[in-house]
């Protein structure tokens, strides 16, 4: 008997051991998948440049959107959304790992400085000074020169609010750094929103007068990356005005009206319906490459265009501090990039809605200027707004 009632004791142990193992395990599991729709950064290893170790930052929102963010170039490497359905896809261009962005870019995602888009002849004057700057767009200065704030690391630093999660990045450009004036302090700061809000605030202060144009550059397609063209893509741009261009892309001073022209979006359009009309300003940069003169009213975030792809409901509102804003149809794009998951980018396989000042506003005296000087600070703010139509 003291046998059985031992057996039976170490039985019963047993049963509440293993009871109390399974509930626990159970707490464990039920509490993993209550992270399930919280906000949420995380860090990987994403690989080498400049011989440095670089790193990949994922931005996850409650209802599932991811961004994701390296500190090279501070470049938006991913944009995981869903569509009418709920099927999510990547809609942003770009690398699996950083060498490829090392390698070849068009600037995919990136943070573009000192001064987007293009200044004439490589050169301007300020206080009476002429700076010369690199040629690396025919021509005339490109994104900020060879090494432009896309190629270089920035210092990161993840953050996480109740209801936002962001990456603050950070650099200090060197006077004298491809040739601009000023040692120049700037922080982005990228925050993902419960929204589906893409929030990209750019700051910069200077010890010298320079100037400054930050703007984003990430190509999207709403179909997913690599799966297709954008020609069926809708655009409304807010904008009865556009700068007209040379045949190298540099303003030619002129703000012209959109009306009875290729260039009209101030209603939704197909972007493919006129893009290879027989019309100049297209024929010069084979698509759209332009900036358009937002219609602004006051000062703060302005809403400046929305693109929508019927077949998936995904759609795209963006906002903008700035006064005008770059349509770039993906014309140079031509199969020879190898993007993520091994997809070729075609011909038109991207947009970019670059919200800017006006190119080449240093050689334009009747363009908003973006003059920085010391004591002064530099701020332009962006939203993305990633929503679907049913």
């Amino acid at each position: 008997m003291k046998i059985i009632k031992a057996y039976r004791i170490i039985f019963c142990t047993a049963v509440i051991l293993t009871g109390l193992v399974l509930c626990s395990g159970m707490g464990r599991f039920y509490k993993d998948k209550g992270k399930a729709g919280q906000m949420d950064i995380n860090k990987e290893a994403f690989g080498k440049a400049d011989g440095k170790e670089v790193s990949l930052y994922t931005l996850t929102n409650k209802n599932g959107m991811q961004v994701k963010i390296t500190n090279y170039g501070g470049i938006v490497v991913s944009i995981i959304v869903p569509d009418r359905n709920g099927e999510m896809a990547d809609v942003a261009l770009g690398y699996d790992s950083v060498e490829g962005y090392v390698a070849v870019t068009p600037y995919f995602g990136a943070i573009i400085g000192r001064y987007g888009n293009r200044i004439g002849n490589a050169k301007f004057t300020l206080e009476g000074k002429e700076y010369t700057l690199a040629k690396n767009d025919g021509p005339n200065n490109l994104h900020g020169g060879v090494k432009g704030f896309d190629k270089v690391i920035w210092n990161a630093k993840p953050v996480k609010e109740k209801d936002t999660v962001g990456l603050i990045l950070t650099y200090l450009s060197k006077d004298g750094e491809e040739g601009f004036p000023g040692n120049l302090d700037v922080k982005v700061v990228y925050t993902l929103t419960n929204k589906n809000e893409l929030k990209i605030e750019n700051t910069a202060t200077t010890d010298k007068t320079t100037i400054v144009n930050l703007t984003h550059h990430s190509y999207f397609n709403l179909k997913g990356h690599g799966n297709g063209d954008i020609t069926d893509h809708v655009l409304v741009l807010n904008a009865d005005n556009f700068t007209p261009t040379d045949n190298t892309a540099i303003p030619t001073g002129e703000i012209a009206s959109v009306k009875g022209t290729p260039m009209d979006f101030t209603k939704p359009t197909v972007i493919g319906e006129r893009i290879d009309d027989d019309y100049e300003q297209l024929k010069f940069a084979g698509g759209y490459d332009h900036n358009w003169v937002i219609n602004r009213k006051g000062k703060g975030l302005q809403y400046m265009a929305k693109v929508s792809e019927p077949g998936t409901g995904r759609a795209i509102e963006v906002y903008s501090t700035a006064p005008g804003v770059q349509f770039y149809s993906g014309n140079f794009l031509d199969g020879t990039i190898t993007g993520k998951d091994g997809k070729v980018y075609n011909k038109r396989f991207g947009l970019c809605l670059e919200p800017q000042n006006y190119p080449d506003t240093p050689n334009k005296p009747n363009f908003p200027q973006c003059t920085l000087k010391p004591g002064e600070t530099y701020k332009h703010d962006i939203v993305y707004k990633f929503t679907v139509e049913k």
